[in-house]
């Protein structure tokens, strides 16, 4: 692992560095996230050149301010990120509420983005059951989730349970609490009210020119009919359904991600 600090304005963001290159891979996280979301990942990822994953503000172990927890602010910090590195052009991946970020840097500063992975993520708010829960969710502090999710762990979805027994119990919730506890409560509520009501991007989304890979687990049902829209709405777009993941398939199928991603780049960097 090579963790480093850089200063964005008034944040001190953490990342993660691996991997040498010109034109690096920028994985952005979800919500309730951080960089070890991809800790399984970098040495394979490495491999294909320079890759880089920043911890967004209120989550990990970047600074947690009083305020600022806005889509567009993320946006901001992103493109503040790579300006600190020196990084004019990257392909960049997001996930969740990440590919919600990485869905505007794209739309914002489409010059800075050579390749895009939506991953999991969706142009617009969903509606229904997913909605009701995270407004829900809001109100409740991220180590609550924890315990819950812990309680309710033989009601998980299968491809989460199979990624448990793969990593280990121990290891496989102790991740899981980290990362719940490391996310500033100041950031919770607002973030979780941002992806409940976010206004839609779809009209927007014809605008993406750069080869683009929407990638969804097969399970992961609020995610998979958005996947679909966002896939068929970019020019050059291909969607990949990776059979048996839920909402974090670099985790719960790890192979069949990394063949997805490998083929990405291949054909980004072609």
């Amino acid at each position: 692992m090579a963790e480093a600090r850089i200063q964005v304005g008034p944040l001190e963001v953490r990342y993660e560095d691996h991997g040498r290159g010109d034109r690096p891979f920028v994985l952005v996280h979800g919500f309730t996230g951080f960089s070890d979301d991809f800790a399984d990942v970098f040495g394979p990822l490495s491999s294909h050149g320079r890759t880089l994953a920043p911890d967004q503000r209120g989550h990990g172990g970047t600074s947690n301010p009083r305020a600022g927890y806005s889509l567009d602010q993320l946006t901001a910090d992103l493109a503040g990120f790579l300006d600190g590195l020196g990084v004019e052009r990257c392909d960049l991946l997001g996930h969740s509420l990440g590919g919600m970020v990485a869905l505007r840097l794209t739309l914002n500063a489409p010059e800075r983005v050579a390749s895009l992975v939506l991953m999991d993520t969706a142009a617009r708010a969903i509606e229904g059951r997913f909605r009701a829960a995270a407004g829900a969710a809001a109100w409740l502090p991220p180590s609550w989730i924890w315990r819950l999710v812990r309680a309710g762990r033989g009601r998980l979805p299968a491809p989460m349970q199979r990624a448990e027994q793969a990593m280990g119990p121990e290891r496989y919730w102790q991740r899981l609490r980290t990362k719940l506890h490391a996310m500033d409560r100041a950031a919770y509520r607002p973030l979780a009210r941002e992806v409940a009501g976010q206004a839609s991007l779809a009209p927007r989304l014809s605008e993406i020119r750069c080869p683009t890979l929407v990638i969804v687990g097969d399970e992961d049902a609020p995610f998979r009919a958005p996947s679909a829209e966002m896939a068929d709405a970019i020019p050059d777009a291909k969607l990949v359904v990776v059979e048996g993941a839920h909402h974090s398939p670099q985790i719960e199928a790890t192979e069949a991600w990394l063949h997805a991603i490998g083929e990405h780049l291949a054909r980004a960097r072609a």
